[in-house]
């Protein structure tokens, strides 16, 4: 029988996502070894991981070469894919907010959004009748209201100590990130009788998890 293929992002949260896996009956010893391989299956041959940097794992559910995959719903909202959702993880808890520096004054006018995450961020300012001037910025978007490049930030925040350290504050809380479990739509009904065994190990793990 053809394994499940199950798209995951390498690194930080695969190690996060092991205890859940565990609890769930998934074999995870060739998930967590220690080598350069991106493609692993257990040792049963009943499932596939695909360890892929988290902006991918989306694209390979939507385009059918994963059945199912785990992503930051920080990303699915910036990209709207078009992907089933049924299962909320808890892992890779988060806030997407907005920061600003912690001296500073009320914005006049357009404000300037600096972010990784310019969909959110636009669609954000505009349910409030605001039409930000959003620049996007790929790594240390907290440096950009310190030097006048915007006035606040969009950003994910977990414990809030980047922000502390160059002295800004939240300002807004946009909403809650955590990863979700993702499938592809089409194949979700066509291998349903595979999915569905594994969504439900999935969800005792996370009670069990959640009682403990």
């Amino acid at each position: 029988m053809k394994p499940l293929t199950l798209a995951i992002p390498k690194g930080r949260v695969t190690k996060a996502l092991a205890p859940l896996f565990e609890r769930a009956g998934i074999d995870t010893e060739h998930l967590l070894a220690d080598e350069r391989k991106l493609i692993r299956e257990t040792q049963d041959g009943s499932l596939r991981f695909l360890l892929l940097k988290p902006d991918d794992v989306p694209t390979y559910v939507e385009y059918g070469v994963a059945d199912l995959g785990i992503s930051g719903r920080d990303v699915l909202l910036e990209r709207a894919y078009d992907l089933y959702q049924p299962m909320e993880l808890g892992v890779g808890l988060c806030r997407m907010v907005v920061a600003a520096p912690a001296d500073a004054q009320p914005v006049l006018g357009v404000p300037r959004v600096a972010t990784k995450f310019p969909r959110i961020a636009a669609e954000h300012f505009a349910k409030k009748g605001i039409q930000a001037e959003v620049i996007y910025v790929g790594g240390s978007v907290e440096l950009a209201p310190l030097v006048g490049l915007s006035d606040v930030i969009v950003d994910l925040v977990e414990s809030g100590a980047t922000l502390r350290e160059n002295n800004l504050v939240v300002a807004e809380h946009i909403c809650d990130i955590s990863s979700v479990l993702v499938a592809n739509r089409t194949l979700y009904k066509l291998r349903r009788r595979e999915i569905m065994p594994l969504l439900g190990r999935l969800r005792a793990a996370l009670d069990v998890s959640k009682n403990e």
